[in-house]
């Protein structure tokens, strides 16, 4: 059980402007945010959710919402991007593996935020993360026929192994080449 909350990194409250100019305002996902993850979870279209979990979601319960949430922010940090009505609208994380400075990574996107780069610009903060806390490598799981990640793993330079209709990729992790362009406009978030 939790003890203690721990300390919220700064540096991920940004706001990103998207392929179709509208804007995200991205920050990391925090204990209070449990409730509406559940809702966003319990929501979400069948689509979604079967290519998330590569199957059968889970059931939403209390320990379920805990364990996504409990992050340390080190081993285990998420990402959650609100609409400017501050909607969630995606989310990405990391976790590490038993494999030194290998991660595993998951995305949700809503349906209506997909092919504007939001994926990719939560993919990249999630790399800046990783490469500050000492992991060089992000793996994924994904159903292969999931033409929107291959793509977002192409892009990244990913190497995939597919067996039985599942594939499980792996991207070197790389600090940002200052010459290539951003996947989305960012602008660090204004306290208001």
């Amino acid at each position: 059980m939790r003890t203690e909350d721990p300390v919220v990194p700064t540096g991920f409250d940004r706001t990103l402007t998207l392929k179709d100019g509208r804007v995200v305002h991205v920050r990391p996902l925090v204990r209070a945010d449990a409730a509406e993850l559940g809702e966003a979870i319990r929501n979400a279209d069948p689509a979604t959710l079967y290519r998330r979990f590569c199957g059968t979601p889970p059931r939403v319960t209390p320990r379920l919402l805990e364990r996504l949430t409990d992050l340390d922010y080190q081993r285990r940090f998420a990402l959650v991007a609100r609409d400017t009505d501050g909607h969630g609208v995606a989310i990405a994380r990391y976790g590490a593996t038993t494999q030194p400075g290998v991660a595993e990574i998951a995305v949700a996107v809503d349906p209506a935020w997909r092919r504007v780069g939001l994926a990719s610009a939560l993919v990249h903060m999630l790399g800046e993360a990783a490469l500050a806390r000492g992991f060089d490598r992000f793996t994924a799981l994904y159903f292969a026929d999931n033409l929107p990640v291959s793509e977002l793993l192409d892009d990244a330079g990913g190497r995939r192994v597919i067996a039985a209709g599942v594939a499980e990729a792996e991207v070197q992790l790389r600090r940002k080449d200052p010459l290539e362009p951003p996947a989305a406009t960012t602008s660090p978030r204004s306290k208001a």
